[in-house]
C-alpha cells in the first residue's frame, strides 16, 4: 500500500491505494498549525480509524501548494511511517510537459491533475478543479500543459461577501431550490452558484473555441465540483479522487519499490 497526500490550501487530502484502488480517503484542515508529532499521530489514529495497518504502508508521495507545512509534515512521516516521501517538484517525472512560459509557477495540484486526466480520459483534456480556487487547466494531444486559467473559488467569493459586507451573514455553500431569491440566505446561495455554472460555461466555451484542438474532454474535480457538474452539461466526467489518483499514476513512474527507511 502506499499513502498519496494532497497539500491544498484548505485541507490536506490523504488516501490509501493498494494498486490502482482508493482503499481510503479522509482530510486534515491545512490552516491549523502542527508539530511532527501531531500530525503524525493524527495520520496513525486516522489509518487505523480506517482499518488499515500503518507498518503496511510501503511508500509515501505528496502534492503541496503549502510549503509551511512541510518540514512537520515530511518529518511526522519519517518518524510514525518510517518512510522518506516523495516530493512532486521539478525533476519528477509526471507523464505531463509543461509549455507554459514559466513551468515553476504552475502549482503540483495542477500538474497532478492534469496528469491524471490525460492518462485515464486523454488528450486533449481540459482539467477543472474547484477548490480554495476554480482552476482551468487544457492538456493537448501530446500530453502538452498549455494553458491554465486561475478564479476565485466558491468558498473565497462566500468568504469575501460576509466579510466585507457588513449585513450578510456566512452561508452554507449550496444550491437553492430557485434561483428567483426572496431573502438574503439564498440569494446569496444562488449568486454564488449560479454565477459559478455560469463562470465554468463561459471560460470552458471559449478555452475550447480558441484552442482550435477538435473535441475536449472536460473533466472536473474538487469538493465542490460535484454541485457544479451536475447542473451543466459543459462537464462530462467529475472524478473526486482525479487528485489521489494522479499522485498513484506518478508513483508509478518513479521506479522506487519502497520509501521505507526500517
Amino acid at each position: 500500500m502506499i499513502i498519496t497526500i494532497d497539500v491544498g490550501n484548505t485541507n490536506i487530502t490523504v488516501g490509501v491505494f493498494r494498486d490502482d484502488e482508493v482503499i481510503a480517503s479522509f482530510r486534515m484542515t491545512t490552516k491549523m498549525p502542527r508539530t511532527s508529532d501531531e500530525y503524525g499521530m493524527l495520520l496513525i489514529n486516522l489509518l487505523e480509524q480506517n482499518r488499515i495497518d500503518h507498518q503496511k504502508i510501503a511508500d509515501a508521495i505528496i502534492a503541496s501548494v503549502v510549503p509551511n507545512v512541510m518540514h512537520s509534515l515530511e518529518g511526522a512521516i519519517v518518524k510514525y511511517l518510517g518512510i522518506h516521501p516523495i516530493i512532486i517538484e521539478a525533476g519528477i517525472k509526471t507523464g505531463i510537459r509543461v509549455v507554459t512560459e514559466n513551468p515553476r509557477q504552475i502549482g503540483a495540484d495542477r500538474i497532478v491533475d492534469a496528469a491524471a486526466a490525460y492518462e485515464l480520459y486523454g488528450g486533449p483534456v481540459l482539467v477543472l478543479d474547484f477548490g480554495t480556487a476554480t482552476t482551468y487547466d487544457l492538456v493537448d494531444k501530446s500530453g502538452a500543459f498549455v494553458s491554465g486559467v486561475t478564479a476565485p473559488g466558491i468558498r473565497i467569493s462566500a468568504k469575501a461577501l460576509s466579510e466585507d459586507a457588513a449585513k450578510l451573514p456566512e452561508i452554507e455553500i449550496r444550491k437553492p431550490d430557485s434561483i428567483l431569491a426572496k431573502e438574503t440566505i439564498t440569494s446569496m446561495q444562488a449568486g454564488l452558484i449560479y454565477g459559478q455554472i455560469g463562470q465554468t460555461e463561459y471560460i470552458v466555451k471559449h478555452m475550447i473555441e480558441e484552442a482550435d484542438m477538435g473535441p475536449i474532454k472536460v473533466v472536473a474535480t474538487g469538493g465542490l465540483g460535484r454541485i457544479i457538474a451536475n447542473e451543466t452539461a459543459c462537464i462530462d466526467v467529475y472524478d473526486p479522487n482525479l487528485t489521489l489518483k494522479g499522485m498513484n499514476l506518478i508513483y508509478k513512474k518513479q521506479n522506487r519499490k519502497t520509501g521505507k527507511t526500517r
